[in-house]
């Protein structure tokens, strides 16, 4: 049964938000600030600043206010002209390099390099980046500096692998290797040498401005987040693509005379008073994409914990108590959990390792459906994923490759008060802390009193159920002890003056 998909395009003078609906259901959502833009697929003119053998890394300058990581393996430029397999476009840093060489042999500090940023700067970190510049457009993807030939892995029919290798073999540029993106199955020979031309003039702009600059420096930013959403997902798979401004509908229109033109009556200007996003209920969606608890259809429930190291998502069946056995119970909601996981996962943009802490199911024939059904689901990733079996414990550990900030770092900031733990000291733990703090200082001298600054809730609790820690406090001080709230100061914290 074919999924309904719809596009919706948000742009305000502060920020533009791009939503995929699948069966009216918010599946990825996009976010670019106008003022701090990304920065995955520019090019810099970067300067290296540290190599690091141990590593086998180097630190790049590009002029950011953090230096950007370029490992190795990104630092050496491919020559072999074999045909390769390639993942979508900005995602072809892996390009193979024979007899990769150590970071010493291929860069010393003070050289200038020409780099592409793979992955933007996340928390502490700068940003990734890659000498191995590719340069993506609808259909194709150049390689400059490299002779290889790449068919995207989701073009899995042998026949069109062999028609559009041959293809790229016939297109190629002397200096410059190729890979035939998803979109470009079916598509002919005019086509992708339109966008193999197109291409290519960038590149020479690129390494004109390139020559003609003085490291660190930006000599090629990419496109807008609305033109890369239309480039890369936009397709005859979607039933309509809605903007709600004149501006960002020509921009789209414009775009897909160019490429698509057989696209353009899915396109449509909102005039509606209320804002796309909340017409269609993405706003709330995003909303509960901020909650770690997840609730079924079924009444069973997901909770997904993101740590320093790994995701973990762990299934429970809730308030679903099935019609059958037990066993059917389980299964039924490992099946429905699982579609759930892969859109939270494609809605978070959730990266690294992820462990799925499935109910465990006695029947192998149960799990060996479960797991061919997250396989089949994760399909609709656009993102690279590599998933194991389901382990004995009913354990699933997968990766996900990500290049921009997750949802979450991209709307929320660490609590002022529990600092990203998620909790905070309990108010008998703080009162305690202050009795031990207190019971430092000598006795009191005659006519003088101790003032006690603390959070409010901790004043009702000293004043009401551990009033017991004041009077003894009072006693082994031999004096007043007066306890003042303020609503300013940390739940944790707290003063000790004396009058």
């Amino acid at each position: 049964m074919a999924i309904n998909k719809r596009m919706l395009v948000e742009r305000d003078p502060h920020q533009t938000r791009i939503a995929v609906l699948e069966d009216d259901r918010l599946a990825e959502i996009f976010l670019e600030s106008h003022r701090h833009r990304g920065l995955v697929g520019s090019v810099f003119l970067g300067r290296v600043i540290r190599v690091l053998p141990g590593m086998q890394a180097a630190f790049v300058d590009l002029g950011l206010s953090r230096d950007a990581f370029l490992y190795v393996s990104d630092a050496a430029v491919g020559e072999d002209d074999t045909a390769v397999e390639s993942g979508e476009a900005l995602e072809t840093g892996d390009l193979r390099v024979d007899a990769e060489p150590s970071i010493e042999d291929l860069l010393r500090v003070g050289q200038e390099i020409l780099v592409q940023v793979r992955k933007d700067s996340i928390a502490n970190k700068g940003a990734r980046v890659s000498a191995q510049i590719t340069l993506p457009s609808r259909y194709a993807v150049l390689v400059p500096r490299s002779k290889q030939l790449g068919i995207s892995r989701r073009i899995e029919d042998e026949a069109e692998r062999e028609r559009l290798l041959a293809l790229l073999e016939e297109l190629k540029p002397e200096d410059a290797g190729l890979i035939a993106r998803t979109e470009a199955e079916g598509r002919g020979r005019e086509e992708l040498a339109q966008d193999i031309t197109q291409l290519l003039s960038s590149w020479e702009e690129i390494s004109a401005r390139a020559e003609s600059s003085a490291a660190p420096c930006l000599v090629h930013g990419d496109v807008s987040l609305i033109s890369r959403a239309v480039r890369d997902l936009f397709n005859q798979d979607y039933s309509a693509l809605w903007a709600d401004s004149e501006e960002a509908y020509e921009e789209i229109a414009e775009l897909l005379a160019r490429t698509q033109p057989e696209l353009l009556g899915t396109v449509r200007l909102d005039h509606h008073e209320l804002g796309l996003f909340e017409r269609f209920g993405v706003d709330k969606e995003i909303e509960a994409a901020l909650e770690s608890k997840v609730w079924l259809r079924s009444g069973g429930y997901l909770v997904i914990n993101p740590t320093e190291a790994l995701v973990a998502i762990d299934v429970n069946t809730g308030r679903f108590v099935g019609k059958d056995s037990l066993e059917d119970t389980i299964f039924r909601t490992n099946l429905e959990a699982v579609r759930e996981i892969v859109r939270q996962i494609r809605l978070r943009d959730l990266g690294g390792i992820l462990v799925l802490d499935l109910i465990d199911m006695e029947e192998e024939a149960h799990r060996v459906e479960v797991f061919e059904f997250l396989e089949e689901e994760l399909k609709k990733d656009r993102s690279r994923t590599r998933v194991l079996n389901i382990s004995e414990f009913g354990l699933v550990e997968l990766t996900r490759k990500r290049s921009r900030s997750n949802l979450r770092s991209l709307l929320t900031r660490a609590c002022p008060h529990c600092k990203g733990s998620g909790t905070i000291r309990s108010v008998r733990t703080v009162c305690l802390d202050l009795r031990r703090e207190v019971l430092k200082r000598p006795r009191l001298a005659p006519d003088t009193e101790l003032l006690l600054r603390v959070h409010p809730e901790v004043a009702d609790a000293l004043h009401g159920g551990e009033s017991a820690i004041l009077e003894e406090l009072e006693g082994l001080l031999e004096g007043r002890v007066l306890v003042r709230g303020d609503p300013e100061l940390h739940h944790e914290h707290f003063d000790v003056f004396e009058l």
